[in-house]
């Protein structure tokens, strides 16, 4: 019998994991089954063929219904702003040199919307991209998945994009926000969507532009933060060429403290008529504060949660480090890339980074590394990749993926 979730993948047929079995959905993530036929079976009453032959009705049909159904990564596209902000140039606005930041972070420019751009034209660009590399017609999308806690209206920016894309079936679009986790969740979710739900093209986009909630003046904060939008495009394929492998995804709300920017009410109350019958109508209008971090928290949590999550999710999909092309973190801080890959014993050739170039940017981060690794022929067709998201919520996750 299937698992919980109804889904049983079969064996993947790459070199490195040709004799490894992979299962579907199981809590936090796939799980290996081990001597399962190559087939995936939905075990909900459905029509199977054994069916007319025991004579049961629909919906008394205990049989399986032959599933085999995988889906994996066939296009990446990015795209970032035209302003380019140096550590030297924040050097004129705070206390701080190329040095320190460079030194502390890894950082050393990072790119920043200005003007009349928008978060949506660099979604929808790096959209385009992907798509052109996998070679799908925008109206073949079926669904667009857009992670970012910085959209440009505050009921979701996913429906523009499609509009933009000129997806003409109306396709389902919708945001996902989970800070700098937010892309795994979405790979994770277009994995759920083509898997149960029969889903053939879904674009997942990375973007955030976290330079409108920085405070400048803040040396702690401002050095980090970069604008940035990627891309992927999942495509549902047969089974035996199922891209992924496991995940592990995990949240924590009482370290909301250490990195968070909430609402506040703002300082100057509207002069509204009243004829004083409610007391706290009409409420003031509010607003996001700037981006509030304790930086030495964060460092502590990411080193510690994050390989654990990575080693979960290859123990998930029957696989060890050994078995890894390329370890991808979120681009937050080169030292905790550097000490998670320490833990896990991934030697500094195979861990992709692009940090010093972007800074963090969020959502964007991991789809802007992948996409420029792809492109550069660094990543190529059938290379293994741990994936990994880490930030406010705090949340936290990671996906054996393969790309191509």
């Amino acid at each position: 019998m299937a698992n919980a979730s109804g889904f049983v993948s079969p064996p993947v047929q790459s070199p490195r994991l040709r004799n490894l079995h992979f299962s579907g959905f199981y809590r936090s993530g796939y799980y290996p089954f081990v001597r399962i036929p190559t087939r995936v079976f939905c075990c909900r009453a459905v029509e199977s063929v054994e069916k007319h032959a025991s004579g049961l009705a629909p919906s008394e049909s205990r049989a399986p219904r032959l599933v085999s159904r995988g889906c994996k990564l066939v296009g990446s596209g990015s795209a970032v702003p035209n302003l380019q902000i140096s550590n030297d140039d924040l050097a004129k606005f705070v206390e701080t040199s190329d040095e320190w930041i460079s030194v502390r972070t890894g950082i050393h420019n990072r790119r920043v919307l200005s003007g009349k751009d928008r978060l949506t034209g660099l979604a929808v660009e790096a959209a385009k991209r992907a798509l052109q590399m996998a070679q799908v017609d925008a109206d073949d999308v079926d669904l667009v998945l857009l992670c970012t806690s910085t959209p440009d209206d505050l009921f979701g920016s996913a429906p523009q994009i499609q509009s933009a894309l000129g997806c003409k079936r109306n396709p389902l679009a919708y945001d996902i926000t989970a800070a700098c986790s937010g892309f795994v969740l979405g790979l994770v979710s277009a994995a759920c969507h083509i898997r149960g739900g029969g889903f053939q093209n879904v674009l997942v986009i990375g973007a955030d532009a976290l330079s409108r909630y920085v405070d400048w003046t803040d040396r702690g904060t401002c050095i980090l933060f970069g604008d940035a939008a990627g891309a992927v495009l999942v495509q549902a394929c047969d089974g035996s060429e199922d891209g992924l492998f496991g995940f592990d995804l995990h949240s924590d709300g009482d370290g909301q403290k250490h990195l968070n920017a909430g609402i506040k009410d703002d300082e100057i109350e509207r002069v509204v008529g009243t004829n004083g019958s409610v007391v706290g109508f009409p409420p003031r209008r509010s607003s996001y504060s700037c981006i509030q971090m304790n930086g030495k928290e964060v460092f502590r949590f990411a080193v510690r949660s994050v390989p654990q999550s990575i080693e979960s999710a290859l123990a998930k999909a029957g696989l060890t480090g050994s078995n890894l092309d390329w370890l991808l973190l979120h681009q937050a801080n080169q030292r905790i890339i550097d000490a998670v890959a320490t833990r896990l014993e991934i030697p500094p050739e195979r861990v992709i980074s692009n940090l010093a170039n972007y800074g963090n940017t969020s959502a964007a981060s991991i789809p802007l590394a992948l996409d420029e690794a792809v492109r550069s022929g660094k990543v190529q067709s059938g290379h293994t990749i741990a994936v990994a998201g880490f930030g406010a919520g705090l949340t936290w996750g990671s996906t054996i993926v393969r790309w191509g």
